[in-house]
């Protein structure tokens, strides 16, 4: 049987690390529907060292893919220019890196792909060839034009949650903690709720920023003054969303059943609960784009490099979310 419909396509991320093998083993696991952009001979001799027996076929462009059975693995070729070394990662190669990504996210964003699914990065190679962004992120908000709004979503079966702040020192934080950054996060979050992941009355909680959730104004006045305010807007507006919560009573099993997402206030406050509870099937998904993006909710590995040790489970999850996501959106269209 063959596919018909746009398939999900997954950058190769930092070479040097283990984007490869745990893409080769999500397609054993039995992904299919897939294109990659990476060099084939690479990825042929990774498949024959790992006992994988691997189809594939080199395309030009998407559209070449459509006629392929769904368990080939599509690959867009692409040169390295310096041969990669698992758990080397060369400045040599951090443009190609770069280039994927581009590549890969202007497919998606265009409708030449149904989603996008990026290989963790290493992101000190990359500034040093000029990548001036904190990570995929940004990038991928930059790329997809001036109505984008990215939201970082870490989605797993038992929590999905969404930091208001990301990739900021935190004493920085309280000052970017608005009413606005609130009211246009939430906003995001219940719109993809609804939309991408067929929610039709979605729930959102929203953690404080301080201990306690401020304790009524005595340990911190952002609770009373900014976020609580900004939460009875979106009520006003017709929003579900309740707060804010004491972080440290929020993620307990009896508590996940009252909401389906959860907006922290800051980077550790929001990966913690999700990594903690489900460190391997953690999914990393950026709302707010005009595409849909996931990835693995975890780095490149390299001290793990070229082992084949590595668990794929958090790719393929982010694979599996990204095909979910791609037909629920579409069937909003229709």
């Amino acid at each position: 049987m063959m596919t018909q419909t746009p398939r999900l396509i997954v950058t190769p991320g930092e070479p040097a690390g283990i984007g490869g093998e745990i893409l080769l083993k999500a397609i054993e696991a039995g992904a299919t529907g897939l294109i990659t952009l990476d060099d084939p001979e690479r990825l042929a001799s990774m498949a024959a060292a790992m006992g994988i027996n691997l189809k594939s076929a080199v395309i030009e462009a998407p559209q070449d893919a459509l006629n392929l059975a769904p368990d080939c693995l599509a690959i867009m070729p692409l040169s390295w220019p310096e041969a990669p070394q698992p758990g080397q990662p060369s400045d040599a190669n951090a443009g190609t890196v770069i280039d994927a990504i581009t590549r890969a996210a202007c497919l998606a964003r265009d409708g030449d792909a149904a989603a996008l699914v990026t290989n963790p990065i290493q992101k000190a190679t990359l500034y040093a060839a000029g990548f001036d962004c904190p990570g995929h992120t940004e990038y991928l908000g930059q790329l997809d034009g001036d109505n984008a709004h990215p939201v970082m979503l870490l989605y797993s079966e038992m929590l999905s949650i969404v930091p208001l702040t990301i990739h900021v020192p935190l004493a920085q934080v309280p000052g970017l903690i608005t009413g606005e950054r609130i009211e246009t996060t939430a906003s995001i979050v219940d719109d993809a709720l609804r939309r991408d992941f067929s929610l039709d009355y979605p729930r959102i909680a929203v953690t404080g920023l301080n201990p306690h959730a401020g304790e009524d104004g005595t340990l911190g006045r952002e609770e009373e003054e900014i976020i609580r305010p900004a939460l009875q807007r979106l009520q006003q507006m017709g929003m579900h969303i309740t707060g804010p919560y004491s972080a440290d009573t929020l993620f307990h099993e009896d508590r996940r059943g009252d909401y389906d997402a959860v907006i922290a206030m800051y980077h550790d406050q929001a990966l913690i609960p999700v990594k903690t509870l489900d460190f391997h099937g953690g999914v990393n998904t950026t709302l707010g784009l005009s595409f849909i993006r996931t990835s693995p909710d975890h780095g490149t590995a390299l001290d793990q490099a070229g082992a084949f040790t590595v668990n794929p489970a958090s790719l393929i999850a982010s694979i599996e979310l990204a095909a979910r996501m791609a037909a629920n959106r579409q069937r909003s269209r229709d």
